[in-house]
């Protein structure tokens, strides 16, 4: 799986086991799990930071 974040980055991931439409169950996970860490929001006007600093 990748995901884009125009302007702040992108993320790679891939994990063996797959679910019902073909994605990564832990890729997914993972994408999330970064994404909300780092407050990547393709409609966030904000800069990428870890939260709470």
């Amino acid at each position: 799986i990748v995901a884009v974040v125009p302007g702040k980055g992108a993320i790679a991931v891939f994990s063996p086991r797959l679910d019902e439409a073909g994605n990564s169950v832990k890729a997914q996970k993972v994408i999330e799990y970064v994404t909300n860490k780092l407050d990547f929001n393709l409609f966030s006007p904000r800069s990428v930071g870890l939260k709470g600093e």
